[in-house]
């Protein structure tokens, strides 16, 4: 029996993002507001059935994300592998009345089937792994709004805790590794955003170091 990890207990944190929810929009609402919405913003928009969440990241949000990208591209690297990044492209998905812009997400396993061109969604999978950094409260229940659209691992960083998530019969459950890197401890990416605080092209050289010992 499969068992569905939670959604993590809100913790007083630092504040990483400011949050403004709407409550009872329909899906046809949060489509005109997207088209009304430059391209180019800081904010993120996360729909769920008539719940519309918008964020706008703060600095310790924006660090952990970047830093978090720099420690995946690494490791892509590092392990050979192929990558297709998404970054925070609108992910939206009608038949289920959902609609996602994450901080990250990558196509890796399934990167040759999307290579080259641009992702439809209507016909590809969804992406590999997509990151979220939710350093304040979010309304949006993450794990179950992403297991719902099928994505095969989720990431999840507080601010200080990083959690792993593979889906499972639909559900996704917690594991100390990362199906895609299994090679990573978790360790590595504590010890990578420590040291990036002080040097992040030392803590870029330490972590392609890694690879050598």
């Amino acid at each position: 029996m499969v068992i569905a990890a939670s959604d993590p207990p809100s913790r007083v944190q630092p504040q990483g993002e400011q949050r403004v929810v709407f409550h009872g929009l329909d899906w046809d609402s949060y489509l005109h507001l997207l088209r009304l919405l430059p391209q180019s913003r800081s904010s993120r928009l996360t729909y769920d059935k008539g719940l519309l969440e918008i964020t706008m990241p703060l600095e310790e949000h924006e660090f952990a994300r970047c830093l978090i990208e720099r420690f995946i591209v690494i490791l892509v690297e590092m392990l050979g592998l192929s990558l297709k990044t998404m970054g925070s492209t609108t992910l939206n998905y009608p038949q289920f009345q959902k609609g996602a812009e994450p901080d990250q997400a990558y196509y890796i396993q399934n990167q040759p089937l999307v290579k080259g061109r641009s992702v439809d969604l209507a016909q590809d999978p969804p992406p590999d792994l997509v990151v979220e950094v939710d350093i304040t409260h979010t309304d949006i229940a993450k794990n179950q709004f992403y297991a719902g659209l099928g994505v095969p691992e989720f990431w999840r960083f507080d601010g200080q805790i990083w959690r792993i998530y593979r889906l499972e019969s639909g559900v996704y459950v917690e594991g100390d590794r990362s199906p895609t890197f299994p090679q990573v401890p978790k360790d590595w990416l504590y010890e990578f955003l420590r040291m990036a605080r002080e040097d992040e092209i030392g803590a870029m050289g330490w972590l392609r170091d890694r690879f050598s010992v």
